[in-house]
This record gives structure tokens, C-alpha cells and sequence, in this order.
């Protein structure tokens, strides 16, 4: 087995260290979500951390590790005969990304069910973390179904599977962690507000601490049992702070005054629901039993509200997470002061001995990202954006590169738009967008499985069952059911696309108000595909060619960002934008073939620029129907006398054409319109 990098000789990382040690003390807490760039030490402090759990008693036998002082009386593998008991490390279990339904609840043999009346369950991933770690790396990236599940599980402490009436429960108390990256997608605000805690990592910028990154990862790679020796002492130290935190939590008091701060905080964020109040109130006295105290100060109530609130203020996915401490400071003292002599140091200075008094390790100093962001032994020599911005002025704003460019203008209020979704069923990962056969949604029949049986038919098994049964001696009541007869159903639900907008930049475009306008339905279209679980790509044309803006992605945060800084100017090189499109699709194929596309052209169809440039784009929108690809064209063209150029665009893709107005859900224009369609359709 390999040697985990120390959880003590993580550099900086307060926050995260802090979070995760608090959730060790109480797991009540609600675990801990951790946002941040690629190599921030996100997953090795999370591994480091089961080494530090205290060891665990469990039952004999019990795939369940029930706790032998106090046995599950429902486990699956009870009732238990007291006394026989065994040692070991807490576990820490690892969910992958593509793991299925019942590899994380656990399996039930529907057939032995069926024809022997026997529960014959094999166990998931959440009984294998009872009383450990589990552990979910890239969380945004888990299918919709499977965060319920997790999140219900760690809610309930309990984890139950239902199968055709037939249910097994089972303990799965457990310290939930996840990490992601924010420019691969957001979870859901729902899904957020499940998780206690949230920290944001981002790596130094500080060259001393860097280099020390550098170096203790070099050390443990060359010799992990000799790095991890150096670090045992500390090792042991938290260990036991641990213990006797878990010991002391029992007596720690959180008075009425504390109380009243983590209310009058929570209502002057404007949290939703009571979920923050109760994991600030576990949190705040997670952290005087941490520091070794009986009492609950106003520091830690300061301290809590910075690791449970972030992430419960996002309203959309264009909101930054964070929390304003100086209005914070102020609710503080309002509502009974801040004690300023606080308790020691969260993560506590004794945790990392390698301070060395080169500074605060606190996350003033982090740069841009805060939250504790120090580099990790796994940090990467480059923490910054990915993305390419335009040069900025000294007031920060965009700035035009060219003489035919103008600066980027600010986009117009988003709204709720009218759903565009792809002809057909397709198969595509699940989502809210497109009609799809998936495994979740209602049952339109049912086939034969093809390996593991999921979801029964019950009603055609049982026909399947039914004609042979004399044959199979049965003469009486009952039903003798075979696995030939087993049925999967099948059922239709939705799906999630690849939405991927192609924008004209160009100077028929740039009219400020106009502008304005168009960048506001795009950004209500990102919202609407981040509602929808589908992925995005931005490709603008302007000038002389056409440019991929940003590769398909999850993250429609990162689109939007994108859009908001798009400079306009110059001819309209439509055939370039369109063939762009066409190869990025053509890519996509070949990663995800199951998702299918729509393509959301927004222009207002002149194409200028280059021989026959009208000719040329209408010959790269007849790939787009021959592909048989699914596009709708936004038709941007305003004033009295119209060309109605985005809609013979629309006609060549193969396609249909919504104006601005017509794009919005609650559109007078788009209602009549749709109307119109309908008595055609009818006669």
C-alpha cells in the first residue's frame, strides 16, 4: 500500500486543513465542498486526513462495520451476537465519477427475491464508508441522481434500496467530501446548500512558499516511508487533538448570545431555509471544542459563518461565491460584539510546523481566490485563468486592438427563454433539455436486460413468467420466475446537449444598444442551458475569421465570462463562424457521440467579406442539414425595413429562426407565433 503525503506537511491551505479537521471532530458538521484550480492539494489533503481518524471498533463479520457498543438493529446482516468486535483504520472510500446507481447503494438480486422471497443484497460504496470517508473527486461532474442519492444518504444516515417493493436499509453515517474545479461546471445551488462546509483553494503566488511545495513533494516521492517518518510526531499530535475533541464536544455550550449571532447572520445574507443556522451552529462549536474550549465565542461564530455561508448566497451560476466580512464584522457587533482575542489559530500554527515565521499563512495573502489558498505538494507551476482576456486600460475595462474594434459593451438583463430542444430521442447523458431514453423518468415498455437488470417491469415479467408455468410443475397459487423472463424496463426522460452558440461580432452588430440586447439573450440562454445540465461552446466570428472562444465545457459560468468581454467591429465572415461550428462538432463526435447538439446561431444574416461570401455561407449551412444537426437561428435584425437574411440562414441550416422577441418565454409575439404554427400543423 502507498504512503500518503502527511496531512501536517501540507503547506499553507488553512481553510481547507481547518474544514476538514472540524468535520474529523463532528461529522455532524455536513462535510466539506472544495472549490479550486487544478493542482491546490485538494485531493491529498482529503487523502491525508483518513490517516489521522482514530482507529475503529466493528462487529466481526459485518459487512456494515456496525459499531459492536451500540449495533444497527436493522443491518442487513444482524441481529449481531455481542462481544465479538474487531480493530481497524477508519476507511476512506473513493467514488469515481462514472459509477452506477448500484455500485454506490448496493445491488438486490431481483430474481432470487422473486422466486425464493430471499433479500440477497450485495452492498454499494455507502456501506463501505459508515463510519469513514467518502470521498467524491470532480462532485460537479456526478450524474444529477447519483448527488441525491449521496447527499440524501449523508442527510439521513441512512441509505435504503427499493426495488420493486423489496427494500433493504442500512446505516451510512459517514464524512462527505468533494472537490471540483469551477471551470468544469457548478453544482446546483440545491446541491450546494447540502454540503456544511465550502473552502476555496488557489495556489500561492509567493515564490518562498512555492519552492517549499516543490521541495516536500520531491522528498516524498524520492522516499514516502523516510517523509512520512520526519512528520510523525505532528502526525500524532493532531491525531490526539482530534480525540480529545471528539471528547470534549459533548460539553461545549453555545449560548443564547452565540445563537442569536448565527440567526442575525443568516438573515442579513439572506440565507435560504434553516440549513445554515444548524451548520453554523455545529460548526461554531465544532470550533471551540477544537481550540479546547467549553464555551462558544464570538470568534467562532465569525469563523464558522466564512466556512458555511460562501456558498449558500449563489442565486445563479453567475454569482462569485464569497461573503462580505465587513458586513459581516458589523451583524457581529450589532448582535453581541466580537470577542478580539479569539481562539488559537483554526488549522492551528501547530499543525504546520513549517511556518518558520516567513509570514501569515492566513488567506490575506493569498492573492486573488482567498480561502487559505497556499500551493500544495501537488500544485502545478501555474495557478492562474485559462483563459485569454483582452488587454486591459487602468480602469480595468476591455480595450478595442484594432481601429475597426470597439470596446466590449455590458449585456442587457437575462430572462426566462422559450425551451429549444433537439427532434428525436436520443440517448445522451441526463439532463432537462431533449427528449431521451434514460434510466431514470417514466416507463414507455420494456426489453430483455443486457447484463445487470436495473430497473424490473414487473408486469412483463410476469406475462413472460406466466405461459410457462404448469411446465415448471407449478400448478398452484405463486409464481415461478426464471431469468429468462426478467424484463428491464425501459423509460424515456431527458437529456442534456451540447448547446454551442455561434455569435456574429461583427460591425453590423456593434451598435451599443443592439448589442446589449444580444448579449443579454445569450447570457439568458447560458442560464437556461445551466438549468438544463447541458455543456456550451462559444464561437465568434468578426473581421476575417472566426474564433473559438471557449471549448466546449460544463462551466457556463466561464462562457459567460467570456461573452461579457466579446469585442465587435469589422465584416461578417458567416461562412468562416459556420465552418468553425461545424469542425467543433465534428470533434465533440468523436469524444461523446451520445450527445447530441444544438446549435444557437446568433447574427442577423448578412455575410460580407471574400468572394461570394452569401454563396459561401449558405454552402457551410448545408452541412449543418446534411449532418441532420439540430439549429436555431436568433435573428438579431431590428428597425422599420428588415432583410430577413436570418431566416433563409435558418432555412439552409435546416433550422428555425426565433427573434429576440420571440425568444422570450413569456412573449406575446412568440405566443401568436406559436399559435400560427399550430393551425397550420392542424390544417
Amino acid at each position: 500500500m502507498s504512503t500518503p503525503f502527511p496531512f501536517t506537511a501540507v503547506v499553507g491551505q488553512d481553510d481547507l486543513r481547518l474544514a476538514l479537521l472540524l468535520n474529523a471532530v463532528s461529522p455532524a458538521v455536513g462535510g466539506v465542498l472544495v472549490r479550486g484550480e487544478k493542482g491546490t492539494a485538494k485531493s491529498t489533503a482529503v487523502r491525508a486526513l483518513s490517516a489521522l481518524l482514530p482507529a475503529l471498533d466493528v462487529v466481526v463479520g459485518c459487512r456494515f462495520s456496525c459499531d459492536p457498543d451500540s449495533p444497527d438493529p436493522a443491518c442487513p446482516d444482524g441481529p449481531h451476537e455481542p462481544g465479538a468486535f474487531e480493530t481497524r483504520p477508519a476507511r476512506l472510500v473513493e467514488l469515481p465519477v462514472g459509477a452506477s446507481e448500484d455500485r454506490l447503494v448496493g445491488a438486490l438480486d431481483i430474481e432470487r427475491a422473486l422466486s425464493e422471497g430471499v433479500k440477497a443484497f450485495e452492498p454499494g460504496l455507502l456501506a463501505d464508508a459508515h463510519r469513514g470517508i467518502l470521498y467524491v473527486d470532480e462532485v460537479n461532474l456526478l450524474h444529477d441522481h447519483l448527488v441525491d442519492l449521496l447527499l440524501d444518504a449523508a442527510a439521513m444516515g441512512a441509505s435504503y434500496v427499493e426495488r420493486e417493493g423489496v427494500s433493504v436499509r442500512h446505516a451510512a453515517r459517514f464524512l462527505l467530501v468533494g472537490t471540483m474545479n469551477p471551470e468544469e461546471g457548478e453544482l446546483r445551488p440545491q446541491l450546494l446548500d447540502r454540503f456544511g462546509l465550502t473552502v476555496e483553494v488557489a495556489a500561492s503566488r509567493e515564490p518562498d512558499l512555492r519552492v517549499e511545495v516543490v521541495r516536500r513533494r520531491l522528498a516524498h516521492d524520492d522516499d514516502p516511508a523516510a517523509f512520512a517518518a520526519r512528520w510523525a510526531d505532528e502526525e500524532a499530535a493532531v491525531r490526539a487533538r482530534i480525540v480529545a475533541a471528539r471528547a470534549l464536544l459533548p460539553s461545549v455550550r453555545l449560548g443564547d448570545a452565540a445563537l442569536r449571532q448565527i440567526a442575525a447572520t443568516c438573515a442579513a445574507f439572506e440565507v435560504d431555509g434553516m440549513r445554515a443556522d444548524i451548520v453554523m451552529a455545529r460548526t461554531a462549536t465544532a470550533l471551540a471544542a477544537w481550540a479546547g474550549r467549553t464555551d462558544v465565542l464570538a470568534e467562532d461564530v465569525r469563523q464558522a459563518a466564512l466556512l458555511a455561508l460562501p456558498h449558500r448566497r449563489r442565486r445563479n451560476p453567475f454569482d462569485a461565491p464569497g461573503l462580505d466580512e465587513d458586513k459581516l464584522d458589523e451583524t457581529l457587533e450589532e448582535f453581541g460584539g466580537r470577542d478580539e482575542s479569539g481562539p488559537d489559530d483554526g488549522a492551528g500554527r501547530d499543525v504546520d510546523p513549517s511556518d518558520d515565521g516567513r509570514g501569515d499563512d492566513g488567506p490575506e495573502d493569498d492573492g486573488p481566490g482567498g480561502g487559505g489558498g497556499r500551493p500544495a505538494p501537488d500544485a502545478g507551476p501555474d495557478g492562474g485563468d485559462t483563459g485569454a482576456r483582452p488587454e486591459a486600460g487602468q480602469d480595468g475595462a476591455p480595450q478595442p486592438s484594432g481601429p475597426s474594434e470597439r470596446s466590449a459593451v455590458r449585456a442587457a438583463e437575462p430572462f426566462r427563454t422559450k425551451v429549444l430542444s433537439v427532434p428525436g430521442i436520443g440517448e445522451g447523458a441526463a439532463g432537462r433539455r431533449s427528449r431521451a431514453r434514460t434510466e431514470h423518468g417514466r416507463t414507455t415498455g420494456a426489453r430483455r436486460p443486457r447484463g445487470a437488470l436495473t430497473k424490473l417491469h414487473l408486469a412483463a415479467t410476469v406475462q413472460a413468467a406466466a405461459p410457462h408455468q404448469r411446465a415448471r410443475g407449478r400448478s398452484g397459487p405463486g409464481l415461478v420466475v426464471r431469468r429468462d423472463d426478467l424484463r428491464q424496463a425501459t423509460r424515456e426522460g431527458r437529456e442534456g446537449n451540447l448547446v454551442l452558440f455561434v455569435v456574429d461580432a461583427s460591425g453590423s452588430m456593434a451598435a451599443r444598444q443592439r448589442m446589449s440586447a444580444v448579449k443579454g439573450a445569450v447570457l439568458s440562454l447560458l442560464l437556461d442551458a445551466y438549468q438544463r445540465r447541458d455543456k456550451v461552446g462559444l464561437v465568434t466570428f468578426r473581421g476575417a475569421a472566426a474564433e473559438l472562444a471557449l471549448p466546449p465545457t460544463s462551466s457556463v459560468d466561464a462562457a459567460a465570462v467570456r461573452l461579457e468581454s466579446l469585442p465587435t467591429g469589422g465584416r461578417t465572415p458567416l461562412a468562416a463562424g459556420l465552418l468553425r461550428a461545424h469542425d467543433v462538432l465534428r470533434v465533440e463526435r468523436l469524444r461523446d457521440p451520445a450527445r447530441r447538439a444544438l446549435v444557437v446561431v446568433v447574427t442577423d444574416g448578412r455575410a460580407t467579406g471574400g468572394p461570394e461570401p452569401v454563396a459561401l455561407a449558405g454552402r457551410a449551412a448545408r452541412l449543418f442539414a446534411a449532418d441532420g444537426v439540430a439549429c436555431v437561428v436568433v435573428d438579431c435584425e431590428s428597425g422599420p425595413v428588415r432583410l430577413g437574411l436570418a431566416g433563409q440562414l435558418a432555412g439552409e441550416l435546416g433550422g428555425a429562426a426565433v427573434t429576440l422577441e420571440e425568444l422570450r418565454a413569456d412573449s406575446i409575439a412568440g405566443l401568436v407565433k406559436d399559435v400560427q404554427g399550430t393551425s397550420r400543423r392542424a390544417a
